[in-house]
């Protein structure tokens, strides 16, 4: 059996890359896979304390997580596709919808 501790490390850098990415990269899409890392690491350690402790709770967490993160898939796809449509470009610092 695989301790707790492993998955938490585990999850911790998950959760680490997401947050570098976030804060290192310049493009849209790299900036969402980033968050979606950083939620993938945080169900990470639900499972593991779910599993730990031998309760629904965590799993059930994070089902609600992944509906979550379906819905802002799409629509963030649906965003980012319409941002690259009208500005020609997905880097962030040449993004500025308030500016025409």
């Amino acid at each position: 059996m695989v301790p707790l501790s492993y998955y938490l490390i585990l999850s911790g850098i998950l959760f680490a890359c997401g947050v570098t990415g976030f804060l290192i990269k310049r493009n849209i899409i790299t900036i969402f896979m980033s968050i979606e890392l950083m939620l993938n690491g945080v169900n990470l350690s639900f499972v593991a304390f779910a599993a730990q402790w031998g309760a629904l709770s965590g799993q059930v967490f994070v089902f609600f997580v992944m509906v979550v993160a379906a819905a802002e898939a799409a629509v963030g796809l649906a965003i980012i596709i319409a941002v690259f449509r009208t500005r020609e470009t997905l880097n962030v610092d040449y993004v500025n919808l308030l500016k025409l």
